[in-house]
């Protein structure tokens, strides 16, 4: 027990800052911007102190906050953090603000209901990766969805209804049978997470319970055929939706194989890796082509999310370090390079209120700050070395490779897709003949959105050891539950 409860307060802060807009007078007035973009700040700056208090090199969970939840049930409210869970803390409470400035201008009504809703959102997010109680981990993991169903319902596009219930509906289906084995560990362990880590299950039962686990979790991240619903929601959803949902939602799943699939069922991960490395391997080919084809700008990069995915999943089942590395690695690179890409979608839709590539040419001379943004984003989307995009592809497809040779050879393959579609889709909006549409270059505002996630990915690509001092140990555990299954 840590004398300052720290995780405490970077997830209920959020929430503390919806109840202030909704009890305050910001909720009436255009304050409400300042109440949200001030507490996510104030939250991220706490996420960067507890990267410093963490310390690597012990390993296990750290900084754990405990408390008595439901007595009579033997539930607690325990959180902690682990090489694991903190660099998507970080990537949370860094994206938030950012998504906030991304919707200054585009949402303009019930601005106030908008702001509390990204607020509760971060609060559920940040809960699902610090939650060391099972049942609490899934509250938090199904609250994500009240808050982004809202935001996807009320502020979206044309057809956002139908989108917001495709959401809701895929991902509480998948969350049921879920919750199915997450009573079973309850019934057996308890409720503490560290405990059932530290438990063996038959392996009969380990398949039952990764079936139900990759049920959630496919579906979150998404992989092949659970992806359908993403293109929609991504299309209707607001600026700051496709950002938050892209850059962050879509890691939970991620994160729930990292956290469950593989340490508590890892004779199943064994058996089912092949599986899973044949839906990684077409979506990668899948989502590339069907990219290929849009004339939606924003489509386009919704389906590139569903490739990149495929390498995060062709990674985490490798069970090697440094695939799973690179898995994380990637999660964490493809959380801010396609909260960039929406960025960018969303600033030229605020000009011209389309997404239609063929309405875009010509950009290189009306916004050349904006061309260079979005070319060193399209590069790092395609893994150009020196990007965090490389770092997190090349170590997936190097331990990809010490463990499935077939597998490796054709994500590499794959990777030249990645390339089409994304340089090609560069060469006709910048490139490409002019249209009638007025353009103007990127503001201020735009500008200071656009540069932490530039750093981020410039820095995550020349020095990312800071990132693997943190995650080796627990990265290492994860491997160990392999090893005694002769994988290394």
């Amino acid at each position: 027990m840590h004398p300052l409860p720290l995780l405490s307060m970077i997830v209920f802060l959020p929430l503390l800052g919806a109840v202030s807009i909704l009890l305050s007078g910001a909720k009436r007035s255009a304050n409400a911007r300042w109440v949200a973009l001030w507490v996510s700040l104030v939250t991220f700056v706490l996420s960067l102190v507890l990267w410093g208090r963490y310390d690597p090199t012990l390993g296990g969970f750290q900084l754990e906050n405990t408390m008595q939840w439901i007595s009579y049930l033997g539930l607690t409210y325990h959180v902690g953090v682990d090489g694991i869970s903190l660099p998507f803390i970080l990537l949370t409470t860094l994206l938030v603000p950012l998504c906030i400035l991304a919707s200054w201008k585009g949402i303009k009504k019930r601005t106030a209901d908008y702001m509390m809703a990204f607020l509760i959102l971060e609060t559920f997010v940040l809960g699902s990766f610090v939650a060391l109680d099972i049942l609490l981990f899934y509250i938090f993991f199904e609250g994500v969805l009240i808050p982004m169903f809202f935001i996807i319902g009320i502020w979206g596009g044309p057809h956002r209804i139908y989108a917001a219930f495709k959401f809701f509906l895929y991902t509480l289906l998948g969350s049921g049978l879920m919750l199915l084995a997450i009573l079973y560990i309850y019934f057996e362990v308890g409720s503490s997470i560290p405990l059932a880590l530290e438990s063996v299950f038959d392996p009969k039962v380990q398949t039952w319970l990764w079936l139900a686990f990759f049920a959630s979790f496919a579906i979150k991240i998404p992989m092949w055929p659970f992806h359908t619903w993403l293109p929609d929601v991504h299309v209707e959803a607001p600026t700051g939706g496709s950002m938050i949902l892209a850059g962050i939602l879509l890691k939970m799943g991620g994160y729930g194989f990292l956290r469950f699939s593989l340490p508590l069922c890892p004779d199943a991960s064994a058996d089912f890796a092949p599986f899973v490395f044949i839906l990684s391997i077409i979506a990668i080919i899948y989502a590339s082509f069907v990219a290929l084809a849009q004339t939606d700008i924003k489509k386009l990069v919704a389906y590139s999310s569903v490739a990149h995915m495929g390498f995060v999943t062709l990674g985490i089942f490798t069970m090697d370090a440094a695939g799973i590395s690179g898995a994380i690695t990637q999660m964490v690179s493809h959380g801010m390079i396609s909260a960039a890409l929406f960025l960018c979608v969303g600033v030229m839709y605020e000009r011209t209120h389309t997404r239609k590539i063929a309405e875009f040419g010509a950009l290189v001379y009306r916004m050349p700050r904006y061309a260079v943004i979005f070319m060193l984003f399209i590069l790092a989307s395609l893994g150009l070395p020196g990007t965090s995009g490389f770092v997190g592809e090349f170590l997936v497809l190097l331990g990809t490779y010490q463990v499935n040779i077939y597998a490796a050879t054709m994500a590499s393959l794959a990777m030249i897709l990645g390339a089409a579609y994304a340089l090609w889709l560069y060469q006709r909006i910048i490139f490409g003949p002019p249209t009638a549409c007025t353009f103007t270059d990127l503001n201020g505002r735009e500008l200071i959105s656009f540069s932490p996630l530039l750093v981020g990915v410039l820095l995550l690509g020349l020095y990312p050891a800071p990132l693997f001092k943190v995650t080796e140990g627990a990265v290492m555990k994860l491997v160990g539950f392999s090893s005694l299954l002769g994988k290394s």
